[in-house]
């Protein structure tokens, strides 16, 4: 039986979620299918770009976070105790 392998699995691949059994399998396959190897170094790409992307919440948001929080007490069962 012949496997076919989809792009899920080259993102598996991509993402080393397959069994070394699956990776002899699966660079078969991108060796003799042009647009399966395509998708491949696609994918490699994206991965490698998205793993350089710098997330940080804006300053207004922070100063949300902070006002709201400087409204309640830093430990409510103290207030509680005599």
């Amino acid at each position: 039986m012949i496997k076919t392998f989809t792009q899920d699995d080259v993102i598996r691949y991509v993402y080393e979620e397959t069994s070394a059994e699956e990776n002899v399998l699966i660079e078969d396959a991108l060796m003799s299918e042009p647009e399966l190897m395509t998708f491949f170094l696609d994918a490699l790409e994206l991965r490698a770009l998205m793993n350089k992307i710098e997330r940080q919440p804006r300053t207004s948001t922070v100063e949300s976070i902070l006002a709201y929080s400087r409204n309640y007490p830093p430990n409510p069962a103290a207030k509680l105790q005599p």
